[in-house]
């Protein structure tokens, strides 16, 4: 049995790429800080249930704790870590800078260290469409240049893919970097926008809508999405033995077995027709409170998800209107609506 070590593993995306993992035969080993971004109670439940897998096991660890997380990696010696755990959240960057820093560049460094030290298979890591930052040529495509970011959040996960491209190439450790694309879903976290729509609806407290609602973003089912990091599991990138190796629109680096690898639904989808189908699912009309872009936020994602295509034959397709009825299912079942 193969083993994999996922970091975040109580997190939205941990839970359930960890709960496909366990699905398919892959022994899965977590480790999550538990910290209270966000409601702690909802973590502690994915990982409750992931618990009931006898292939599952946890650890309760900061990434800054380096001594927690090499002593787990040292006892498990998984064949492949993907590193989901970070500080996320575009907004909180603005007023808490220094747990970005903490949690995605010290804690990032920590985990390459671990897998340089057991030579793992396959090192996957998240990062994020934000790092496209002001770009505005669409949809965005893994050869873009992204000195732009516009938070810290979208500067760290930059200085993340640089790093983890150095140690692709001085110790020849295969990894993948995956930028997400706006992930919803059940079991999704509570400072997103379509928890709050959600709650908001459901409540009749107005929501916040910025940019007047002239905004548009690829929604990118979370199902679909760990489908196709489990698919890049399989994909480990091999250094090439000249540049005339690499396939036209292929991300492989020439000097390292390094890719990054977009995965969205690659559809940009119009804010306001996204609330429309939460409307629908809550039987409900929003109260609206329109305000002015916010600080660091851009007006568009849309991913150009080719290269997904190309490597696993995958490509997220699930519509927005299905994935907001199946989170707003889940919204009503978890609170007893």
């Amino acid at each position: 049995m193969r083993t994999v070590l996922v970091t975040g593993s109580a997190g939205f995306i941990g839970y359930h790429l960890s709960q496909l993992l366990l699905e398919e035969g892959f022994g899965v080993v977590g480790y999550d800080g538990m910290t209270d971004y966000y409601d702690v109670r909802i973590k502690q439940r994915r990982h409750q249930m992931l618990l009931q897998h006898p292939h599952f096991s946890c650890t309760e660890g900061m990434l800054e704790d380096f001594d927690t997380l090499h002593a787990l990696v040292l006892a498990e010696k998984p064949d492949v870590i993907v590193h989901l755990a970070a500080q996320a959240g575009v907004r909180y960057s603005l007023e808490n800078p220094r747990a970005y820093i903490d949690a995605n560049l010290v804690g990032t460094f920590n985990v390459m260290e671990c897998a340089r030290e057991l030579s793992v298979d396959h090192l996957l890591m998240a990062s994020t469409s934000s790092v496209y930052g002001a770009n505005t040529e669409m949809p965005f495509h893994e050869g873009q240049k992204v000195d732009t970011p516009l938070t810290l959040y979208a500067a760290t996960k930059k200085a993340n893919e640089a790093m983890a491209h150095s140690y692709a190439h001085l110790w020849n450790l295969p990894t993948t970097m995956f930028r997400f694309f706006t992930v919803y879903g059940p079991w999704g976290r509570p400072d997103m926008a379509l928890f709050k729509f959600t709650r908001g609806i459901l409540e009749g407290t107005p929501i916040d809508i910025y940019n007047d609602g002239e905004m548009y973003r690829d929604f990118t089912y979370v199902a679909d999405l760990v489908r196709g990091i489990r698919l890049l599991i399989d994909t480990a990138p091999v250094r090439p033995e000249s540049p005339e190796d690499i396939a036209e629109g292929d991300s492989l680096s020439p000097a390292a077995p390094f890719r990054v690898v977009n995965i969205g639904n690659g559809d940009k989808v119009r804010l306001m027709d996204f609330i429309t189908a939460i409307e629908a699912e809550c039987g409900r009309e929003a109260v609206k409170n329109f305000m002015p872009m916010q600080m660091g936020d851009v007006p568009a994602t849309w991913a150009d998800a080719s290269l997904l295509k190309s490597l696993t034959g995958y490509a997220p397709q699930t519509p927005f209107h299905e994935g907001v009825a199946k989170f707003v299912a889940w919204y009503r079942e978890y609170y007893r609506i």
